[in-house]
């Protein structure tokens, strides 16, 4: 733990099926939406934020690069976002003793929760996990020595909820309800409502 560090994944390379294409790059109180996960990063107590891109990953690259974060593209982000997760943790240096995994389109799953998660891992947590309600969601923290077994379990989009199922005695839950909020955006009636939240905080 001494001298490590502790890195945020933003995964941004998604297309957005659902919303019908380019759902992170639509406008979220003046920005594009994953700007607000951007920032989120960025407040929050971690040494590095690597943003993962695919779907137009060259305009992604210009809108988040400006922010001074690291742009790792997965070209095989067609393949689901298990493979944005597997670039993410491949661009980690030595000195990453653990990585939290957020969602590009969770503009509220930010800074509260990153920072109980990162203090959770300094507590001893190998895999701390946000809960809202009792319910896990998002953001994920994963300590280094989990990653070859997180990295053999993942598979197309499923994300990491099988493994966290298949291995209950390394989760530790973090309540999140408190600072933040999980909810996300698939579709348009989300982007409106949750842009309408915005305006009000």
């Amino acid at each position: 733990m001494p001298g490590e560090t502790v890195a945020a994944i933003v995964l941004a390379a998604g297309e957005g099926s659902r919303f019908g294409g380019g759902k992170l790059f639509a406008d979220f109180g003046g920005k594009p939406l994953v700007c607000a996960v951007v920032e989120e990063a960025l407040k929050s107590p971690v040494d590095e934020v690597i943003v993962v891109v695919g779907y137009e990953a060259g305009r992604m690259r210009g809108i988040c690069g400006h922010y001074g974060v690291r742009i790792v593209e997965n070209r095989d982000w067609r393949e689901g976002q298990s493979t944005s997760v597997r670039a993410g943790l491949a661009a980690c240096g030595p000195e990453v003793g653990a990585v939290v995994v957020m969602l590009g389109d969770q503009p509220f799953a930010g800074a509260g929760a990153v920072r109980r998660l990162v203090e959770a891992y300094e507590r001893g947590a190998r895999v701390a996990v946000a809960t809202y309600g009792g319910e896990r969601r998002n953001p994920v923290l994963f300590r280094r020595d989990v990653w070859p077994s997180l990295e053999m379990e993942l598979s197309g989009d499923r994300g990491a909820r099988p493994f966290l199922q298949r291995h209950p005695e390394m989760v530790f839950d973090v309540e999140c309800g408190e600072v933040a909020s999980p909810e996300d955006v698939d579709t348009e009636e989300d982007l409106v409502r949750l842009s309408k939240e915005e305006e009000r905080r």
